[in-house]
């Protein structure tokens, strides 16, 4: 056997050994076994690099990308209707077998709690992976999408497809990745789908690889003539599986209406069994002409509805109310339960939103309380259950002082509850910092809650500046932080000094100026000084920012503590990059809206044109508006810029504008 054959031969082992593993959970060689074959083709395409390919268990994993660049569907990704009860679900079924006058047969699949990705095969190899995003444009994340092991590199046939499919988190995974992060200080992820979507969006696909992700394949698109005759949906979902996919086990192809009811009320719950987060059934017609007859609405297919499991509720005591103060100084109540088993996880705390809840429901502490979240939403209490106990308790009152810091709490205009007033509150300030690294703001990765609070108690740390004074060995003084997680977290602090302008802003927690007000403000000036020089009435004019945001931040720019900060964190080096100066200034002055989709440019495309040339986009269409530029199936800005008489364009009109 020459090399080639003996790498073809490795890869093929390797492959077959992956999708017995991670597909069929039947495992095909040891551990030892496969390492050996592994490390054997690593060493021989090191030797002959000239016979390495795109498709070999090799390359997997290892490369970092600076940013993920938006791609356009082939095949738009549509939403899905839904239906919540026997009554909703017999109605869709009428409505689809009306016209065809028989009962038609459906394939019912378990819903998963995950990311939706197109996966494009080309001669049965994997080319290209792009997230759902809005459905028409997604975002390119082929490499991090390699490094999913149920996901196969190269089919067991050369064919040519674009798969859909929902990439999920083991529930055992989430939980062990949490443990891990507490251990390190390393940031706790709510739930197994926000862990997978930030897993797949590491810029490093080796952190990708880490984090076990799995992936169920539900929808084939095939562009080959021969698997074109494949008429029903189930079938093409078991041409999936002899290809090498991973589906769901727990399909089912039924004769009617009532096996899906059936099917929905068996896995009710039964599907708190599983190891990962399921929220309901997706029904669909099996018949695949039927499908393409019955079509799509705007948003969703007319042959196909998800049934979602109705939101689960239980009964526990409510122990005490733990007060926090926000990084606006708001103090929000938390409930604090006696632990119970909840959608298939164990529940200790709930929301209790606001002050004005607790006495609206008349919450007291030791009531027993109905709890209820659907799916992996974080549990709330919604009632208190009557017994003779609940009118012996003492009806809560609301604290006067905060109990972080002593200060008495006020009513802040616009705020629903009660209010810190002081500036320097310890609870305010550790609520600002671990704002400040989050991933919507300075974006510090490594540096959690838990190393928040160790700092701060240490006093080592009492605003976001004191963040860059930090050294490697000052986190080594922190329980369980060994010498490289003190680097990761000293580098990426370093790291963060030259975020943009606009992660800055809304790191800052201006009142009124969340993620995306920071945008537009960021996108109208150069510096942060020039926006600290601008006065209420330049910022007002701005789309997008009113008379009562302007005033907010013209408030913040003058407040002496502000200035302190940001004079610190200027001379510590942090600089954010200000925004690039436009290539023209064809389009000064003027303010877009895009609707629709566009033939030959994405959205963010365009809107990165027409900010290049120096015009402005915005989320809304007013008398303000100079142009809505419209695409194909434009929504409601399109008929409302026909009533106001805004000016539209095709992106034709648009295009030969900036020439």
């Amino acid at each position: 056997m020459d090399v080639l054959e003996r790498i073809d031969y490795l890869k093929d082992e390797i492959n077959k050994s992956n999708y017995k593993y991670y597909v069929e959970e039947d495992p095909y060689l040891t551990d030892f076994e496969y390492d050996k074959l592994f490390a054997e083709l690593k060493e021989l395409e090191n030797k002959y690099p000239m016979f390495k390919t795109p498709d070999s268990p090799t390359q997997r994993v290892g490369s970092v990308s600076e940013k993920f660049f938006s791609h356009t569907h082939k095949y738009r990704l549509y939403s899905l209707d839904n239906t919540y009860n026997e009554t909703e679900l017999r109605k869709w079924y009428d409505r689809v077998c009306r016209e065809y006058n028989k009962e038609l047969e459906l394939v019912c699949e378990l819903k998963i709690d995950g990311l939706a990705i197109a996966l494009t095969y080309e001669n049965g190899l994997f080319t290209l992976g792009v997230t759902r995003g809005d459905g028409v444009t997604g975002e390119n994340i082929t490499q991090n999408l390699k490094t999913i092991k149920a996901i196969p590199l190269k089919l067991f046939e050369p064919k040519n497809l674009e798969v859909r499919g929902e990439i999920y988190m083991p529930k055992s995974s989430f939980n062990k990745l949490n443990e891990e992060a507490l251990n390190t200080g390393d940031k706790v992820f709510a739930n197994p789908r926000n862990a997978a979507s930030g897993s797949l969006r590491q810029l490093d696909s080796k952190i990708t690889a880490k984090r076990d992700l799995s992936m169920f394949t539900y929808t084939a698109i095939f562009e080959d003539e021969i698997d074109k005759n494949i008429t029903g949906h189930y079938e093409s979902i078991m041409k999936l599986k002899d290809l090498g996919f991973k589906i769901n086990p727990n399909i089912r192809l039924v004769k009617n209406i009532q096996g899906a009811i059936d099917f929905c009320n068996e896995w009710a719950t039964k599907r708190f069994e599983l190891d990962y987060a399921t929220d309901g059934v997706v029904i669909k017609v099996n018949d695949l002409a039927i499908q393409k007859d019955l079509g799509f609405t705007a948003r969703a297919p007319k042959w196909a509805t998800a049934f979602k499991f109705p939101p689960e509720e239980v009964a526990t005591k409510l122990l005490d109310i733990e007060l926090n103060t926000g990084k606006t100084g708001v103090v929000t109540p938390v409930a604090i339960l006696e632990p119970v088993q909840l959608a298939g996880s164990t529940v200790s705390r709930a929301s209790l939103h606001n002050f004005d809840e607790i006495k609206r429901l008349d919450v007291r502490i030791g009531d027993s309380v109905l709890i209820m979240k659907a799916a992996e939403i974080i549990p709330k209490v919604i009632k208190v259950i009557g017994t003779k106990e609940h009118e012996n308790l003492p009806v809560y009152q609301p604290p006067k002082n905060c109990l972080a810091c002593g200060t008495e709490l006020i009513e802040k205009e616009g705020v629903v509850g009660l209010y810190c007033p002081n500036p320097n509150c310890g609870q305010l300030m550790r609520s600002k910092i671990e704002f400040w690294v989050s991933k919507d703001a300075m974006d510090i990765d490594n540096v959690g809650p838990s190393v928040i609070a160790q700092l701060y108690e240490k006093k080592m740390i009492s605003n976001p500046a004191d963040l860059y004074r930090l050294l490697p060995q000052d986190f080594m003084m922190l329980d369980l932080v060994q010498e490289k997680s003190a680097s990761n977290m000293y580098l990426a602090i370093q790291e963060s000094k030259s975020r943009p302008l606009n992660r800055l802003l809304t790191a800052l927690g201006i009142r009124h100026v969340g993620k995306e007000t920071a945008d537009i403000i960021a996108g109208e000036f150069a510096s942060l000084d020039d926006i600290k020089n601008a006065d209420t009435a330049r910022l007002s004019e701005i789309e997008g920012v009113g008379i009562i945001v302007a005033q907010s931040i013209y408030d913040y720019f003058r407040n002496e503590a502000n200035l302190k900060l940001l004079s610190d964190l200027k001379d510590l080096g942090v600089n954010p990059v200000s925004k690039a100066a436009p290539k023209s200034d064809k389009l000064s002055g003027k303010t877009f809206v895009l609707t629709g989709t566009l033939e030959n440019l994405t959205r963010d495309e365009a809107a990165a044109l027409i900010k290049s040339n120096g015009g402005k986009t915005s989320s809304s269409v007013s008398k303000k508006t100079s142009y809505v530029l419209a695409g194909a199936n434009p929504g409601s800005k399109f008929d409302k810029a026909q009533d106001l008489g805004v000016i539209i364009l095709t992106e034709k009109d648009f295009l030969e504008m900036i020439e």
